[in-house]
């Protein structure tokens, strides 16, 4: 699709790329294709795995990152041990038809699965969600070879509801914005963070659509460089003006008038608004606040937790010092926590696939 907005910006979505997907191999068994995207802006590498464990490793290296492409692998991750080793286990028991064999093996492979990133509550909604499918799906199916087939289906249903949500969040965000607007995000909540399209980049593609970017500022997110990596090179492609800027650098183009709105995405948010996003995001926050700018948190109705009464509830992931100091110094101690939590008193709105809530009243969103 290209579409040419009344800002002239030409908008090419077809040069997004499908960064997860839970494919047939040869054998018809499933397998997982990501793109691998520890080599992002360089390199496009794409990378098919059989192995369940090879899925969870690339979600604790960041090969696949982002809270919504992080559930879908999460959800793969189960239906391909389940067409590879989970049934063929039972089998292998003689118990191909004693589902309770079945799902007793699964327990363990879906702890390991949702322990691979503490915060992304996405990845424990997807787990959950896969667990309730194949127990449900246990009722009426004879097999734990039936019960693999299905749970493969449902992945390939996760990966079109995504988009789908994503879409809607693009739709009702872009409401929120002016003609020309200049907008800043942090980290990369875009077609890369998802199965393709965007939460927070998604509201600035339709945006674009309907004449309301001129342009985007990425923080290059440090330590790992997420806004300098992925988000430039996937902007860069779609046709958007960009600006990099480091992440010290958000207060001078704030303080010049130069940014019309801040739009970042979401790991974790709390009942109360409280929003857990990547470490940055909490500044970015304060900055918008002090120069009167709106802040706007865009995430699908499954990135919220009601169970978490406020931020403070959030687990917060603590990555590898190696992150931030590739080499130990002796007598210096390295804290590298992977997300900060934004009050919710400091987000202006937050954009789900069902509507733009205020922080205070983002729960609704699971009524709908």
């Amino acid at each position: 699709m290209t579409e040419r907005p009344s800002s002239g910006i030409k908008v090419e979505l077809d040069a997004l790329p499908r960064s997860v997907d839970l494919v047939r191999s040869p054998d018809g068994a499933a397998a997982f294709t990501y793109l691998d995207e520890r080599f992002l802006p360089y390199e496009e590498r794409f990378e098919t795995t059989s192995d369940w464990r090879e899925i969870v490793r690339a979600i604790k290296t960041l090969a696949v990152r982002g809270a919504p492409a992080i559930g879908v692998a999460g959800a793969a991750s189960l239906a391909v041990w389940a067409s590879r080793e989970g049934a063929k286990a039972a089998a292998g028991r003689g118990c191909a038809y004693d589902k309770d064999a079945f799902f007793e093996l699964m327990g363990p492979v879906s702890d390991e699965v949702r322990s691979a990133r503490p915060t992304a509550v996405n990845l424990m909604w997807a787990v959950d969600r896969m667990k309730r499918f194949a127990e449900q799906s246990a009722e009426t199916l004879q097999s734990s070879w039936e019960i693999a087939d299905a749970m493969f289906e449902e992945v390939l249903r996760m990966e079109e509801e995504d988009i789908a949500s994503n879409r809607a969040i693009g739709a009702y965000g872009a409401t929120l914005l002016d003609h020309d607007s200049n907008v800043l995000t942090h980290c990369n909540a875009g077609s890369l963070a998802t199965v393709q399209y965007g939460t927070a980049l998604g509201v600035v593609y339709a945006a674009a659509k309907q004449g309301k970017i001129a342009r985007v500022y990425a923080d290059e997110t440090r330590p790992v460089g997420q806004g300098a990596r992925l988000t430039t090179w996937e902007l860069s492609k779609v046709g958007i003006p960009t600006t990099l800027i480091c992440d010290n650098m958000a207060a001078s183009l704030m303080a010049q008038g130069k940014i019309d709105a801040v739009i970042v995405g979401a790991d974790c948010i709390a009942a109360n608004g409280d929003t857990a996003n990547k470490i940055g995001t909490y500044g970015v926050a304060v900055l918008s606040k002090h120069h009167d700018i709106p802040f706007y948190v865009a995430a699908p109705a499954s990135t919220i937790d009601a169970s978490l009464t406020d931020g403070s509830d959030i687990p917060i992931e603590q990555r590898d010092p190696s992150e931030v100091l590739a080499k130990p110094i002796e007598g210096v101690d390295v804290w590298n926590p992977a997300f900060d939590v934004t009050p919710a008193g400091l987000i202006t709105a937050i954009v789900t696939d069902r509507g733009v809530f205020a922080p205070s009243e983002v729960v609704q969103a699971l009524e709908w």
